[in-house]
């Protein structure tokens, strides 16, 4: 079921669309049938989560942040985390900076915009994502790379309103790659992804320019 799944998906994607299989709250044996399906990306929302299932999947799993993270927890992923998706203060950027300076190692993150019409919804606004860039000018925060943006669409059914987000984030994220000579942390060689595009709306983001979606209940089912 799972393998079937992730294959009806892979076939409908184009070449420069990564799926990440959405895995919080699912338990280790989905996981590893999604893996032995060829799925190597992962993505969890909960940190304590991925601290327990990182050691029970084979050393090339690929494991994707993607919830609202706290900076005190972000010791406990900067050992192995592949990117974190919701980077959405300067001090969560240099916090994850200053452990992955302590591992020895680059993490790859992502800058979350705020594009949806609901309260709920964590990210920054155009305007701070500016901010955020101009200040990091200022600091010595070698050991992060920022990979692109990633967000998250309202929750509603009116599709015309979901493209309308997508395609902002999109011009947004043209805007800074043809402006990126003004921040020198943005690098040309990675500021590339894109994510942006659940169970519900992937289609639609794609066809925005999405190069990443996150995946979880038309991979696992419903929880």
């Amino acid at each position: 079921m799972i393998a079937a799944n992730i294959e009806k998906i892979r076939q409908q994607l184009p070449g420069h669309v990564k799926l990440i299989a959405v895995s919080k709250t699912k338990p280790i044996e989905m996981l590893q049938e999604a893996y032995a399906a060829g799925q190597r990306a992962f993505g969890e929302n909960k940190v304590q989560e991925v601290v327990n299932k990182q050691p029970q999947m084979p050393l090339d799993t690929e494991w994707h942040l993607i919830g609202h993270l706290q900076t005190n927890k972000v010791k406990y992923i900067a050992p192995f985390v592949h990117l974190i998706h919701a980077v959405d203060s300067i001090k969560l950027l240099e916090t994850i900076n200053k452990e992955a300076v302590k591992n020895n190692r680059t993490i790859n993150v992502l800058l979350q915009v705020y594009i949806a019409k609901e309260e709920t919804k964590f990210g920054l606004s155009n305007e701070e994502v500016i901010e955020l860039l101009h200040y990091a000018k200022t600091q010595q925060l070698n050991n992060v790379n920022i990979c692109g943006l990633m967000g998250m669409a309202t929750n509603t059914d009116n599709n015309t309103q979901i493209e309308h987000e997508f395609e902002g984030l999109h011009q947004f994220f043209n805007t800074l790659k043809q402006e990126m000579h003004r921040y020198p942390i943005l690098k040309p060689e990675s500021f590339t992804e894109l994510s942006m595009g659940m169970s519900s709306d992937y289609e639609l983001a794609i066809k925005h320019g999405s190069t990443m979606i996150r995946v979880g209940s038309s991979i696992f089912g419903g929880r």
